[in-house]
């Protein structure tokens, strides 16, 4: 249960001496973030003092998303805005930085250790994650093996990291609300313990096959939290060539996958042909949705479905 502890040590120091509600502010506070699960994390425990607006849109890209004008302008009022290490941030974040200077830029993936990107991802079991010590310190974004995987918002247990620099980042804004900030902050942790606890009843014991297929690899710390593995048709962006189209067709049959995972920011052509050639499914799994938990929940369903 060493999950549970942990999970707990984050809301540890706010248990003794919990105070009253705090008269909130009339305007509430505007921040930005990067994608939509972020917006659920923050409106958690921002509440009723937040105002959140997502940069990037439902079913866009965040791996070559151009922020529009209208977007650009209201960056301009907002206080915070709370990145996680996708793609177009690279890009983007500094010109972030430049149109609105006095506005702070939380690195919600900060001391989190990134795991590669790869075709064929073989991850050891435990669970890998590594807490931050500041706001504003981003995890690693490559290695030797390729770029760092920026999805780290579908693993419960690195979310609870995440949600502690979203804490940090209100207080530092708004410290005047802390009392709400931290009893909100408290209720989502004991929400993402249950939600981890959850899947990993889904998933205990499993002595068969661990690994499933996935056209994007979206789902590596997802995988790695709960002892599975994925296999990915694409990677970076980039279609099979007609002779990984045939060495995934043959792993496939071999390996009796019955579902091939798709989400709806990508094309799923190469998918449906594996899946057209070894008699398997097409199964959504968005890992951009905003109700994290929700969404949590159903494709860990689905998962262990197309896995037994």
């Amino acid at each position: 249960m060493k999950h549970i502890a942990a999970a707990l040590s984050l809301v540890g120091i706010f248990m003794l001496g919990v105070p009253g509600p705090v008269r909130a502010a009339s305007e509430p506070l505007e921040v930005t973030v990067s994608i939509l699960p972020q917006k659920y994390f923050v409106e958690k425990i921002g509440g009723d003092r937040v105002h959140v607006t997502v940069m990037v849109e439902p079913g866009a890209d965040p791996h070559v998303y151009d922020p529009r004008p209208r977007q650009m302008v209201s960056l301009t009022r907002s206080k915070i805005y709370f990145s996680v290490g996708t793609p177009f941030e690279n890009v983007w974040l500094k010109r972030f930085e430049a149109a609105n200077p006095g506005m702070l830029i939380v690195r919600t993936d900060g001391g989190i250790e990134k795991i590669p990107m790869t075709a064929h991802e073989h991850h050891h079991h435990g669970r890998h994650h590594q807490a931050g010590t500041q706001v504003g310190s981003p995890g690693g974004e490559e290695d030797d093996h390729g770029p760092g995987d920026p999805h780290v918002w579908l693993s419960p247990p690195l979310v609870m990291l995440q949600a502690r620099h979203i804490l940090d980042g209100l207080l530092t804004v708004d410290p005047a609300n802390r009392e709400i900030y931290e009893a909100n902050y408290r209720d989502f942790i004991m929400e993402a313990v249950k939600l981890d606890q959850h899947l990993l009843n889904v998933f205990h014991g499993r002595k068969g096959k661990k690994e499933f297929m996935v056209f994007h690899p979206a789902w590596g710390y997802f995988a790695q939290a709960y002892g599975l593995r994925q296999m990915a048709v694409e990677v970076e962006g980039r279609e099979p060539r007609a002779a990984d189209l045939k060495r995934l067709i043959e792993y496939a049959a071999r390996e009796k996958i019955r579902a091939i995972f798709v989400q709806p920011q990508f094309s799923a052509t190469a998918a449906k042909l594996i899946a057209d050639a070894i008699g398997a499914e097409v199964i959504a799994a968005d890992p951009l949705a905003e109700d994290w938990a929700g969404n949590l929940r159903e494709v860990g369903d689905k998962f262990s479905a197309a896995l037994n």
